[in-house]
């Protein structure tokens, strides 16, 4: 299992990479301003890191409970990015929304882009992580 310290490290690179890349493709792709976009990338990211830390944890500790490790499969880490996205964009729609000054319909249509983004961001991102940042083996041991 991952660290305190680890986890703040992957989220805070998770965090800082995808705001360097969605700032300047969201302002082209939704012919915002790089500050309208710029806004609502950093809001986003501060609410996905929250969730990123609790997301992470609880599934971690759900995988250690019932699978006895934390070695995720391809078909676990597609389903992994699946439900962390679909949780972020519930709660980020509304702000969207508001911010903008536009209707839930569009907000969602451009909350589902950004999402679109971020779950092929972060399937690659995690493998890319892992391994650079692999879980040291005495860490994968289960208890006796």
């Amino acid at each position: 299992m991952r660290t305190t310290r680890d986890r703040i490290r992957h989220a805070i690179l998770f965090e800082v990479i995808g705001l360097a890349l969605i700032i300047p493709l969201g302002s082209h792709l939704f012919g915002l301003p790089a500050e309208k976009m710029g806004v609502i990338g950093f809001g986003s990211a501060l609410a996905a890191t929250a969730w990123n830390y609790v997301y992470n944890l609880g599934f971690d500790h759900a995988m250690q409970r019932l699978a006895g490790h934390t070695r995720k499969s391809l078909g676990l880490r597609v389903a992994h990015a699946l439900l962390f996205e679909a949780g972020l964009l519930m709660v980020l729609l509304p702000p969207i929304a508001w911010y903008l000054g536009i209707g839930l319909y569009e907000a969602f249509v451009m909350d589902l882009a950004i999402a679109a983004f971020y779950v092929v961001y972060a399937f690659v991102f995690n493998l890319a992580y892992d391994r650079v940042f692999p879980i040291p083996t005495w860490q994968q041991q289960t208890p006796a």
